[in-house]
């Protein structure tokens, strides 16, 4: 009996095994081939590269060349910094207000905070632009960034939420109890209870905008190029090696910053706990 159990357990670590190593090449393998890509020094997009050079990112770096580059890549980093930051505040205040409360209508609310996740981005895009049109506005950076912000708001109102109903409420109740009023305890109690799901929402908020391409493509003009979309064009167009040393740089970045996140919420320390 002992030997078929064995036997069974063997047989399910190396199943489950396989299984998590296909996952893993399915999830990883296209980072990984994009990063050596971009390493080539062959003037068109193919694996694996005749020989490896820094030449696409000398050319990524070089202001003349890849100017157009630069500017999509500004107006990307001020859209989705300006568009997590507002949507940071207002996830905030309204996690602060729905999560505590056992009102259906919090419950209503709630869903409807959360309906973005849900709803095409396609769709969401094109709704935007008929709104913005109706109004007679013209695509701005402006309109970008509300258009982001519905988009990754979610995220931050998720994660925010989720530490709001952890408070212990004897906490506040001490707090108040104490004479503190309703700011100081926010700022002495709440808030720093809450940053870790501030700044974990707020990170994929922000990934989430610079990889945004539907609310991006339908709200973006010449003059408010975003990356997304000018990689987009590189592609179609002329299958631009700088396409894949943009990645590579993206990749990096997105490493640090997840780095930097986790040192500052402790979420790999929380969840070995």
């Amino acid at each position: 009996m002992s030997q078929r159990r064995t036997f069974a357990d063997q047989s399910f670590s190396l199943v489950f095994g396989g299984l998590t190593l296909l996952g893993l090449l399915i999830l990883v393998g296209p980072v990984f081939i994009v990063l050596i890509t971009s390493f080539t020094t062959s003037a068109s997009l193919k694996f694996p590269p005749p020989e490896l050079s820094l030449r696409w990112y000398q050319a990524l770096f070089d202001t003349t060349r890849s100017a157009h580059i630069h500017r999509a890549a500004g107006n990307s980093l001020w859209v989705a910094g300006m568009a997590t930051l507002g949507a940071s505040i207002l996830a905030v205040l309204a996690a602060l207000a729905i999560g505590r409360s056992r009102r259906p209508a919090a419950r209503a609310l709630e869903a409807s905070f959360l309906s973005p996740l849900i709803l095409p981005s396609l769709a969401y895009g094109l709704a935007t632009l008929m709104f913005f049109s109706l109004l007679g506005l013209r695509p701005s950076l402006t309109h970008l960034i509300g258009g982001h912000l519905v988009v990754i708001a979610p995220f931050v109102f998720r994660t925010t939420l989720a530490t709001v109903t952890q408070l212990e409420p004897a906490l506040l109740e001490s707090s108040a109890s104490l004479g503190a009023g309703r700011f100081m305890t926010f700022r002495r109690i709440t808030l720093p209870l809450i940053a870790p799901g501030i700044f974990a929402g707020a990170f994929l908020a922000f990934v989430a905008s610079m990889d945004n391409v539907p609310v991006s493509l339908f709200l973006s003009s010449a003059r408010t190029d975003m990356l997304p979309i000018r990689m987009w064009g590189m592609m179609e167009s002329t299958l631009d090696v700088r396409v894949a040393a943009v990645s590579g740089v993206l990749i990096l970045a997105i490493m640090v910053l997840m780095f930097l996140m986790d040192r500052l919420t402790g979420l790999t320390r929380r969840m070995s706990l």
